[in-house]
């Protein structure tokens, strides 16, 4: 009896070889290293981690941290030579000086501390206020469930601005922790909900009933059992709403609502020297580049860990993978030619 072969669609077959490739590539690994060896493929993401660590490290070993002192040889503070070249960018000062003389690049260097300090504490902060609330929401739902998410609704329903602008007034002048404590308790919310899904969907698996029959707390089963599976989401809600963070600073130091005197920061240099973007557009340019490459390189690793974290997400091979696979299928299953074909037989057996 003759077998008749379903002929494959080019389509089909590349889809084919493609999960081929992918399975012999991931074979024998842990999930943390599969997650590990996805992010360090993502070209953006690598390029983003390695601009974030190359500016924080500029910024930290420049004009040093606290008493520690840094290799640059300025330290803000009005240059006793006075105003050179008219303040523009010289070898002796590359951002170029204000109108009292300081070194620009000095101030920049302490506005990126200042600046990535907030943006970690109010990742920080955001983070645990998310994953509490979406955390006991989403495992007790009930009447627990309904009060948390109409408070979220609550903080959702005003604008992040105009909560921030008045938090700002009230805690900037503290100081800049202070400052970043207090915006992170009002940008927890877009996190709790995400969390609250993933609660919702892990508590009816397999592995949390057999938890609770083997006699395990409420506290275990949720951080031991249901939170490491959420930790995808997680981290990667967390990296954006850091992307997040350091632009909402930015704008309320920009409107005055932010950073005070005598701390410095990246968006209170923006607003200081916006009279003189016409006439010195140095001493505005700096401060904004640094923000869009710290916000742009934060997003490339937000989109890293989520392509990473995403089983769905799949990497195209390169054309000498595909090539390679296809010729190893075409071995294994050699194509017999019409002509040298005995009766009963079929193409491909």
């Amino acid at each position: 009896m003759s077998m008749s072969s379903t002929p494959q669609t080019p389509d089909a077959g590349s889809e084919h070889l493609e999960n081929e490739i992918e399975l012999k590539e991931i074979a024998g690994l842990s999930q943390g290293q599969i997650v590990r060896g996805r992010f360090f493929r993502h070209k953006g993401a690598m390029t983003g981690l390695f601009l974030v660590v190359a500016v924080a490290l500029l910024a930290f070993t420049s004009v040093g941290v606290g008493p520690i002192p840094g290799w640059w040889k300025y330290t803000g503070r009005t240059d006793p030579k006075g105003i050179l070249n008219g303040g523009r960018p010289t070898g002796e000062h590359p951002f170029g000086q204000d109108e009292l003389g300081r070194d620009m690049f000095a101030q920049v260097m302490k506005g990126i501390q200042t600046s990535l300090m907030v943006m970690v504490v109010i990742g920080l902060v955001a983070c645990i206020m998310g994953v509490l609330v979406g955390s006991l929401s989403g495992y007790f739902r009930g009447k627990l469930d309904t009060a948390l998410m109409r408070a979220t609704d609550l903080v959702i329903t005003v604008p992040t601005l105009v909560i921030g602008a008045v938090i700002g007034k009230l805690a900037g002048g503290v100081s800049a922790a202070v400052l970043a404590v207090a915006l992170g308790l009002i940008l927890w919310t877009s996190l709790a909900r995400l969390v609250r899904g993933e609660f919702l969907t892990l508590r009816e698996r397999e592995f949390v009933d057999a938890a609770k029959v083997a006699g395990a707390s409420t506290p275990r089963i949720i951080f031991k059992h249901i939170l490491p599976n959420a930790v995808g989401v997680i981290i990667v809600s967390t990296t954006l709403l850091m992307s997040q963070a350091i632009l909402l600073e930015t704008a309320l130091s920009y409107i005055g609502f932010g950073i005070t005197p005598p701390e410095v920061s990246l968006g209170r240099l923006i607003s200081e020297y916006q009279s003189a973007f016409a006439t010195r557009p140095w001493l505005f340019w700096w401060p904004g580049l640094f923000i869009v490459l710290i916000a742009l390189s934060i997003n490339f690793i937000g989109d890293g860990l989520r392509d990473a974290f995403d089983p769905r997400q799949k990497r195209v091979p390169s054309v000498r993978k595909m090539e390679r696979a296809e010729a190893k299928l075409e071995y294994k299953n050699p194509v017999v030619p019409p002509q040298l074909r005995t009766p009963g037989s079929s193409s491909g057996m």
